[in-house]
């Protein structure tokens, strides 16, 4: 087994000027923090890394596994051609919320609808990352660009706080088809926020999950299930 060691401010060197750009979008300050970068390294992670390694599965520390992280590898063989990122879906009205003005102007929209035929947004508590494709994917790259970002931002009234998960989430309702939708067994989240601030009637069709829990999420801090 080799651990390999990376340090985050060599990491957040490399990583401000390919995400700088983004940080003003999706950044919970209101300036383009150097610190900020960190929470954006999943997005330019296929930049940093070496070029052998071709897969990365990122996760966030408030996770509980119920079964071998093992298995979350073979999911990347269920990626469709063109996926690049495997990604679990949010499972609050948080992008119903975000998305509200471009909701008003389309009301047909799927934008912000609850699953499982609305585009929710994505939470980025378990990411498959399959850098190789990242790195091969002409539209990805693209999306990376500052005045792609910026037109993208323009056109959905896009104004976020969470990062990485705020990128994939809007890059997601563009272009769908550069994400591996994960099951939402793969990241239970359980964070309940959202119900008790104005979408309590809506709620349950974003957090409803049917299945044997895989990995349980504590988002906002919010206690995980004992065995």
């Amino acid at each position: 087994c080799q651990v390999i060691v990376h340090d985050v401010n060599e990491l957040t060197e490399k990583l401000f000027p390919i995400v700088e750009a983004m940080q003003k979008h999706f950044s919970a300050g209101s300036g383009t923090y150097y610190s900020d970068s960190i929470f954006f390294l999943s997005v330019a992670m296929h930049r940093i890394m070496p070029k052998e390694i071709t897969r990365i599965i990122q996760v966030d520390l408030d996770l509980k596994y119920k079964t071998n992280i093992r298995d979350l590898f073979d999911e990347f063989d269920n990626f469709p051609e063109g996926a690049v990122i495997g990604i679990a879906r949010e499972m609050q009205p948080v992008y119903r919320h975000t998305f509200w003005q471009y909701r008003r102007e389309n009301p047909q929209t799927k934008v912000g609808e609850p699953p499982p035929d609305g585009l929710p947004g994505f939470n980025s508590g378990v990411l498959l990352l399959n850098l190789a494709a990242m790195r091969q994917s002409k539209l990805y790259n693209q999306l990376l660009e500052p005045t792609v970002v910026q037109k993208l931002t323009e056109k959905y009234h896009f104004k976020g706080h969470l990062g990485d998960q705020d990128f994939f989430t809007m890059v997601g309702m563009e272009h769908p088809e550069l994400f591996h939708v994960l099951d939402c067994t793969w990241n239970r989240q359980l964070c309940t926020w959202w119900r008790d601030h104005g979408y309590s009637e809506v709620f349950d069709q974003y957090f409803q999950c049917e299945g044997e829990v895989k990995i349980y999420h504590g988002n906002c801090n919010t206690p995980i299930p004992e065995d």
